[in-house]
């Protein structure tokens, strides 16, 4: 029979130290160059605060994206596909503004329904409108709703048309006669299709009007059937227009 050992046992406090410590995880050693965290159960102790801000880039990248997306609008000039517009004027002029089909043309002519006007990019064109030589009113608020203002409008009826956006775009007149409810195209102006005219300027042009982008000061004449006797080249715009 083995002889039993005379070697004192340790205290019992030195016991239950060296069970606790039998029974811990080594932990591992923190790698170089990363900010200790505290691998309690707060809500961003260890990993999990990694995880949080982690997760909250995400969440800001995401708005971020949303909201370039939501305000930057078309980059290429927008081609109005008139066919598509819900209520086109075919009677004849004097034609009213299309401010009861505006809502509905939106989607077609891509504007927007803002709550004011933004001012970032504020440019103005003047555009005359002739039927057989005689002279058509644009009628005043092209774009504006009693509830909604568009980067494209005007405010009076003396043809001045209002380029007013939170960014430099390319905006046609096609958007606006999209608005007006007026179909434009190389042929067409309103129902009266055939020797439809056009001029920038003084300058006679070619292709289709509805494309023409807007620029600052230009005088911008429609003229379906006859031409009017004289052509406009320009126009005489406020102070600040």
């Amino acid at each position: 029979m083995a002889k039993k050992s005379n070697t004192p046992r340790p205290p019992r406090s030195v016991q239950k130290r060296e069970r606790r410590q039998a029974q811990r995880p080594n932990r591992p050693q923190q790698a170089p160059g990363r900010i200790p965290t505290n691998r309690g159960g707060g809500l961003f102790s260890g990993d999990r605060f990694w995880w949080y801000v982690g997760g909250a880039g995400a969440v800001v990248a995401v708005i971020v994206l949303a909201f370039v997306l939501a305000t930057r609008g078309p980059s290429k000039p927008v081609h109005v596909d008139f066919a598509q517009l819900p209520g086109l004027q075919t009677g004849s002029p004097p034609w009213n503004n299309g401010s009861g089909e505006l809502q509905g043309a939106l989607s077609v002519v891509h504007l927007d329904p803002l709550a004011q006007e933004a001012l970032a990019f504020h440019i103005h064109q003047h555009l005359d409108v002739y039927l057989n030589g005689t002279h058509v009113t644009v009628p005043a608020l092209i774009g504006i709703s009693s509830s909604f203002i568009t980067q494209m409008h005007t405010h009076q009826p003396d043809g001045v048309l209002h380029v007013e956006s939170a960014k430099n775009l390319p905006y046609t007149l096609g958007q606006l006669f999209g608005e007006w409810e007026v179909r434009l195209t190389p042929n067409c102006l309103g129902r009266y299709c055939g020797g439809l005219h056009w001029w920038v300027n003084g300058k006679p042009q070619t292709g289709d009007p509805a494309d023409l982008i807007a620029h600052a000061h230009q005088e911008i004449v429609i003229a379906a059937g006859k031409p009017p006797a004289h052509v406009p080249s320009s126009y005489n715009f406020p102070a600040g227009e």
